[in-house]
C-alpha cells in the first residue's frame, strides 16, 4: 500500500497517522526512542501493514500480472495502483472528502517538520504542491506517480509505462483491490486494538 491508504488504515490519531506515513523512510528498532510511543506504533503498523499485503493471494494476483515487464518493481506499481482505486472510491470508505481528508493529512505532517527524515522532509513540498493524495483518484496522477518513482528508481524501471497496464487491465486490478481491501481494513483495525 501507498502513502494514502497508509494514512487511512492508521485510524484517527494523528502520531499512528504521522508513523504510518513515514514507515518506509525509517530503519532500525528503537523506534520509541527516537519518535515516541504513539509514533513507533505508527511505524509498527505500517510494518505490519506490509507484511499482510506482500503475503495476501489476490495481491499476489495483482503482482503476477506486472511481473513479466516489471519485475520486482511489480510490488511498488501495484501499491500506487491500490492507491488510486482507495482513492476513486475514497466515499464508500469515508464520509470526510478528500480533499478534506488530503489537507487535514498535509497539516499533522507538516506539524512534525522537526522530526521527519530527511527524505520526507525533500518530498513533503512536491506532495503537497502536486497534492498527490487527491490526485491518486485520478489515472493522471497516478502516472505522475510513477514517472517520479521511476526517475528516483536505482535500476531502470519502466515504471512510467506501467499506466499502460492499469489501463489495459482496470477492472481486474479494481476487482483484485476490492476484494483484498476489506480484509486489509479489518487487519489493521485489530491491530490497532490489540497494540
Amino acid at each position: 500500500m501507498n502513502f494514502l491508504a497508509h494514512l487511512y488504515l492508521s485510524g484517527d490519531d494523528p502520531k499512528i497517522m504521522l508513523g504510518n506515513f513515514i514507515g518506509d523512510f525509517v530503519r532500525g528498532r528503537d523506534l520509541r526512542e527516537q519518535f515516541g510511543e504513539r509514533i513507533a506504533m505508527g511505524i509498527e503498523l505500517h510494518r505490519a501493514i506490509d507484511e499482510f499485503t506482500d503475503k495476501h493471494p489476490v495481491v499476489k494476483q495483482s503482482k503476477n500480472r506486472l511481473w513479466p515487464n516489471y519485475r520486482h518493481y511489480a510490488a511498488v506499481i501495484v501499491d500506487i495502483y491500490y492507491d488510486h482505486f482507495l482513492a476513486a472510491n475514497w466515499s464508500h470508505y469515508s464520509s470526510v472528502p478528500l480533499e478534506r481528508y488530503a489537507t487535514d493529512a498535509y497539516k499533522i505532517i507538516d506539524d512534525h517538520l522537526g522530526i521527519l527524515p530527511e527524505q520526507v522532509k525533500y518530498m513533503m513540498p512536491y506532495m503537497t504542491k502536486g497534492n498527490w493524495l487527491l490526485n491518486y483518484a485520478k489515472v493522471e496522477g497516478i502516472h505522475r506517480a510513477l514517472t517520479g518513482m521511476s526517475r528516483r528508481a536505482t535500476f531502470e524501471s519502466r515504471m512510467e509505462q506501467s499506466v499502460v497496464d492499469l489501463q489495459a487491465h482496470y477492472s481486474e486490478f479494481e476487482s483484485e483491490f476490492m476484494q483484498f481491501f476489506p480484509e486489509l481494513e479489518r487487519f489493521s483495525t485489530h491491530w490497532r486494538n490489540s497494540n
